[in-house]
């Protein structure tokens, strides 16, 4: 994926614990740290939205949609 050089604004404080970071070798630089902070925010941004989806199915109405039909499919299924 090709990559976009953008600006930002940050609080101080941010700054100087980002600066903490890569002077601990923990990122090679602010644009790593940066990057990585804005990836795990959009992944937990896209699992939150998941589970918010996941939350609104009828737990009952699923199970009986996954085991509709499966009665008649057992009798055509081999003896092992």
């Amino acid at each position: 994926m090709g990559k976009v050089k953008i600006a930002i604004t940050l609080d101080e404080g941010y700054v100087e614990q980002i600066d903490r970071l890569v002077s601990e070798r923990v990122f090679q630089n602010r644009s790593q740290a940066v990057q990585e902070a804005v990836s795990d925010k959009l992944r937990r941004v896209k699992r939150s939205r998941l589970s918010t989806e996941c939350a609104k199915l009828n737990p009952t109405f699923e199970k009986a949609m996954a085991e509709e039909g499966l009665n008649e499919d057992i009798c055509e299924w081999p003896e092992y």
